[in-house]
Formats: C-alpha cells, structure tokens, sequence
C-alpha cells in the first residue's frame, strides 16, 4: 500500500504539470501569465527539494556541463509535452487494466452466483493482480470468505477495502458479519453501527443485524451459565436432564408424561433452565415420543390426550418465552412444524398469546438458513399465519423488524440452496400485502423496492421465472398504491420489464406488462422512457393475441402512453392505419375496463390530423354510441366513449351526418354531465 501511495502521488505530480503545460499554451495572456509564475514556483520546489550539501573546500577540477545546443532542450514545452504524453501512456495502461480487472469481478461474480466460492476467491485475486485499488474486488473476496468460513481473511480484505474508501458501508457489512461468526460481537456491533453513522437511512436494516448480535451474545452467555450449573451437580443442573430421561420411557400412559411435564415446567423457570432444556436435547426427546406426538397431531381425542397436549403447549410457552434460540430449536422440531397452525387455530392457543414479532423473525430466520433443511416447514408455517387476518394485523407495527428485513436479505442472496422455497415465501409475502397497512407500508419502503429491482435483474439473467413469475405478481399488487418511492424507480423497474418483453414465456411477458400498466401512471419520465424503447410496438402485437390478462395490461399501458405522447399517438397509428384492434376491442370486450380504455386510447389518436377521414364507412360511431348509451356499471366506459365520439365528430363533420340518422345526439347530451 506504501508503494501504491507513492505512485499514486507521482501521477498527481504529472497531472500538476500537464495542467501547467496546457496553461502555458494557452491563447490567454493572464492565464499564460499566471501559469508561467506557477511553473517558477512548482521549480523552485523541486529544486530546493533536491539540493545537496557539498564540500566547499573541495575543488571542482570538472568543467560545468555546457547547454546542449539542441532544439529539444532549447525548448522547455518539448519536455513538457513528453511529461503529458508520459501521463497519457500511464492513463491508457490503467484503462486496460480496469477493463481486465472488470472481467475477472464479473466471473467471480458468476462462480459466486453458483456457490463455487474458491473458484470466486481465485478470479477476485486474479483481478487485485491487475488493479491493487479496485474497491469492489476486495468487498466481493470479502463475501466469498464468508462463505468459506474463513471470517479473518474476509475481515483483512474488509480493511483493505476501507483503505480505499473510508465510509464503503458494504466493507463494514462483510466485517460485521465476519467478526459476529468470530463471536467478536464488540467489534462487529461497531461495525454495523459505523454503517448508519456513515448511511443513516439503513438504520431499519441496520436494525436486524444489531439484534442479532445481541440475541448472539445472549445465546452465549445463557449457554456458559447453563454449563456452570450443570458442573455443580446440584438444582436444576441435574433435575433437567433426569427428568428428560423420564420422559422418554416409551409405552407410558398419558398421564405419567403428563405429571413429567408439569413437574418440569415448575423446574424451567428462568433462562438457565430453558438453555439446559435444549442443550440436553429436550425439543427432540419429547417430540419423539409416540404418545406425545400422537396427541400433538390430534390423532386422538380423548380426555386425557387433550390435557397432555395443553401440557406440551405449557412446557413449550414456558422454555420459549424470553429465549430466541429455543424459539428456532421449536420450529425446527418436525413435530412442532406440523402441528403450530392448527395448535393455534384450536382452542388450545390463540394467535393473540403469541409474541408474533418474534415467531415471524424466527420463521424468516429459518427460511434465510437453507443449510439447517427447516426452509420448507417454515415458508409452509408462514404461508399458512400470512392468510389468517389476526396474525397480519398484529404483524403491521412490526413489519420491518419482523419480514421486510429478512425478506431483503434473502432477494439479496438469491442461489442454489433457497431457490426452491423463495416462489412459496414471496407469495407469503403477498398474502401479507392484502392487508392495506401492510401494502402501504412496503409501498412507501425505498431499500424494499431497490432489492426487488435487484432481484428481479438477477432472475432474469439466470432466467429463473419460477422466482420471477410471482415477483412480478407482488410488484403488480403493490403498485397498486401511490408513492413517491414507486416514482423513483419506476424508469429502473419499467426498463426492467420492456427487457422481460422479448421472453418466451407468455405468463412472464404478460405479468411485466402489468407491472407497466400500473407502474406508468406514476411516472411521466417512464412513460417517456417507455415510449422510446418502442412499447407501442410491443402493446400492439400483444392486443392481437388471445389473452384476456394480457389484453387489459396491455390497453391500459397504450392509454397511459398515447395520453402523454404525441409520439405514442402516431406509433399506434403507424401500426394500426384504421386503428381495427381499438374498433375490435370496443366491439367485442366484455370486459368494461378494456372497453372503456379503448374508448380513451381511441380519443387519444383522433387528435391528430386526419385519423377521423379513415373511419369514414366504418361502424365506430355506433360502436361509441353503444358504449355511450349502454348501462355500464363503470361510469368512465359511457364517459370515455362520450369523449371518442365528440373528438370524431369534432375532427370529421361528416360523422355527424351518421350520429344524426341514429339519433345520437341526445346520448351525446347525457352524457355531458359525466365528463363535466
């Protein structure tokens, strides 16, 4: 890094005398003047600089060198000019360099993205031996290293990476996470607080790791106390793990395990009690006894069976409360999985006397931990909470503490290992956006939108439409809702989806439709932007197939498109001379919102010159007279249609002669009091 610095001040010396160079040559006599005075200066430094003491007793027998009479150094910007071609060869070099070292991150980046983490941390390395000051290099080997479970080397480059940038808040992210699996939690505290110091908008983010740190350093220190307790020999320390024995005799009826359980309820009072509950495998001795978990599954039904199961229920609350690792050891019980939301549903626990803030964490905690193979039963547990009303109510104040979080990390590490289950989490998810408080709030969630435009880039380059069928179904719902966030990146989000236009898959095609037929309505620069990647083209040819979805994303996107664009206006008309695919929709749609789109998009094109002559002999007035005239639950078709037949009349007064004969004229003064 020494030399780097060295080198790195030698080419700011170089551009100094570039600049100088271009001064002195300048057509202005001050700027000339000023540099000249610059140049003597900059001399003067060197040369005081590199002045050495001599002997002045010693006599000089050497001749002084004389000037050299040539033309070079006769002239002082000749040597100038080779300086600044000197920096120029220097910048060129560095270019290739970059464009090699760029290369190189974009296959670590692949292997990566395949979980082949050696291979990753080869191409990273590869790339530092071409350009030592590349940021990104040294924050992806980082990651890699994590993943390898060598969290000192991933801290090293951290630092390294800080070198070049002091406030890189993704160094910070990789070391925090290095130093917590190193139970360093000190230092990886600081470093996630040095992120919102340096980002205070990640503080929510920042939010999930701190408390993770913290239920880190708690599960350590229960665990030492617990262990301290045991060596004893004495209390708790040996009741625990005696009474678990008990309780795994087989073949009892009911009612021993039933005592068992209550007196080992009165035994787990504190937190040392219910850390040694699950060091000495507790979870998995009770789950596993037949009895117990006959009762558990509801597979019998008598008296005594029901008491046994509220007594599990108790233990459970009991070793639970308070303690967050006993809480993920629950949900990974196979038991405990299949039987939590019909427990809840039933009589025996009621969503209102769980701590759904923690249960929610927890489930996204397992999902986020494919190695542990408890994903599925959790995705399948919070499907199951996401479509009770009492659950999403109470999940509201909690929301991003509890999944929005979690959820993000996840999108953010999509691979291999959580591919399967994200389709069922994001629909999860959108269970949970049914509730209006909860869809405002993701709505109105910056970080929450830039990783969904993350994931969606990532789905599509690994072409992973299992993931990004029911993404874009998400975003179609929550676009739904008004936003200013929505707005900043709804440019990014629609140029996403116009890429997602050319796939071969209809159901993919017909969803980034919708994403564009919601998105473009909050957003005039998308629009545009739209426009001139040719969507007009594109909605066209998807209003001639056969899909009624497609049909009505695709209605609405021209309408939004040829209300703000005279641009869109004739692009339509270009592909549609007599505009037969509008007359064909307002004929033969039974869907009102199609219909009543057409109608608009209809009134759109007939403002430009000449659209209304090529209708003449075509049965569009009676197609708008109908529209006009019927009795449409939706007030904006009869409106809609009002405005086409007006503008047609207004822009062609031969029209009128054909509203005359079918006595439209009244319609037409009905319906003046919808559009005014």
């Amino acid at each position: 890094m020494d030399k780097h610095d060295e080198f790195e001040s030698f080419l700011k010396n170089v551009d100094e005398i570039s600049g100088l160079v271009k001064d002195l040559n300048s057509s202005d006599v001050e700027i000339r003047q000023k540099a000249m005075e610059e140049a003597d200066c900059y001399i003067a430094a060197l040369d005081k600089s590199s002045r050495t003491q001599v002997n002045k007793t010693t006599i000089n027998i050497r001749p002084p060198l004389q000037p050299s009479s040539s033309p070079q150094s006769e002239c002082p910007a000749s040597f100038m000019k080779m300086i600044e071609n000197d920096a120029e060869d220097r910048r060129l070099r560095r270019v290739a360099k970059e464009k090699k070292a760029l290369a190189l991150k974009g296959k670590g980046n692949e292997a990566y993205a395949q979980e082949d983490y050696e291979t990753a941390v080869k191409y990273y390395s590869d790339g530092m031996a071409e350009l030592r000051d590349m940021l990104q290099l040294y924050t992806n080997r980082a990651q890699a290293y994590i993943k390898l479970g060598k969290y000192k080397e991933a801290i090293g480059d951290c630092e390294r990476a800080l070198k070049c940038n002091e406030r890189c808040t993704k160094a910070y992210l990789h070391m925090g996470k290095a130093h917590l699996e190193l139970r360093e939690y000190n230092e990886s505290r600081h470093c996630f607080e040095k992120i919102v110091e340096i980002e205070p908008g990640r503080e929510t983010m920042m939010k999930e790791y701190l408390t993770r740190v913290d239920l880190e350093e708690k599960r350590e220190t229960q665990e030492m106390n617990a262990k301290q307790e045991f060596d004893k020999e004495e209390g708790k320390g040996t009741a625990v793990p005696q009474l678990l024995e008990k309780l795994s005799r087989p073949g009892q009826i009911p009612l021993f395990y039933c005592g068992g359980l209550q007196i080992l309820l009165e035994t787990v009072i504190d937190c040392t009690g219910q850390t040694l509950f699950r060091l000495n495998n507790g979870f998995t001795i009770i789950s596993s006894n037949d009895t117990v978990r006959s009762c558990l599954l509801q597979k019998t039904k008598d008296i005594n069976s029901q008491q046994l199961c509220v007594s599990v229920l108790k233990l459970w609350r009991n070793i639970c409360h308070g303690n967050g690792e006993n809480q993920k050891m629950l949900l990974r019980c196979p038991v405990a999985r299949q039987a939590v939301v019909h427990l809840v549903a039933s009589e025996c626990l009621a969503i209102e006397s769980l701590n759904v803030r923690r249960l929610a964490r927890n489930l996204m905690v397992c999902i986020s931990r494919p190695k542990q193979r408890e994903e599925n039963a959790a995705v399948n547990i919070l499907e199951s909470f996401a479509a009770e009303n009492k659950f999403r109510l109470q999940l509201r104040d909690v929301l991003t503490d509890s999944i929005t979080g979690p959820f993000t990390s996840v999108l953010r590490n999509i691979n291999k290992s959580n591919h399967h289950v994200l389709p069922s989490l994001i629909s999860a998810i959108g269970c949970l956006a049914q509730d209006d408080v909860i869809r405002h709030k993701l709505a109105h969630d910056s970080s929450y939108w830039e990783t969904l435009l993350f994931a969606i880039r990532q789905c599509s380059s690994y072409e992973s439409k299992d993931i990004l069928y029911p993404m874009l179904g998400l975003i179609i719902n929550l676009s739904t809702v008004t936003s200013p966030v929505i707005q900043e990146h709804a440019v990014s989000l629609c140029d996403c989806c116009q890429g997602l236009l050319r796939d071969s898959d209809g159901g993919v095609i017909t969803r980034a439709t919708g994403v564009l037929s919601t998105v473009l309505p909050q957003s005039s620069e998308a629009v545009q932007h739209v426009i001139q990647g040719g969507v007009v083209r594109t909605m066209c040819r998807l209003l001639k197939g056969p899909g009624q979805t497609a049909t009505k994303y695709a209605i609405k996107t021209l309408t939004v498109c040829t209300a703000a664009s005279h641009l869109a206006r004739e692009e339509l008309v270009k592909s549609d001379k007599k505009l037969s695919t509008l007359s064909h929709l307002l004929r033969s749609s039974s869907d009102e919102l199609v219909s009543g789109n057409a109608a608009l998009c209809l009134a759109h094109c007939l403002e430009l010159e000449g659209i209304a002559s090529r209708l003449l002999n075509t049965d569009i007035v009676l197609l708008l007279l109908r529209l006009s005239a019927g009795d449409a639950t939706k007030s904006a078709v009869q409106k809609n249609s009002a405005i086409a037949l007006g503008k047609l009349c207004q822009s062609e007064p031969r029209h009128l002669n054909k509203l005359r004969e079918l006595h439209g004229f009244e319609v037409l003064h009905s319906c003046m009091k919808l559009i005014t």
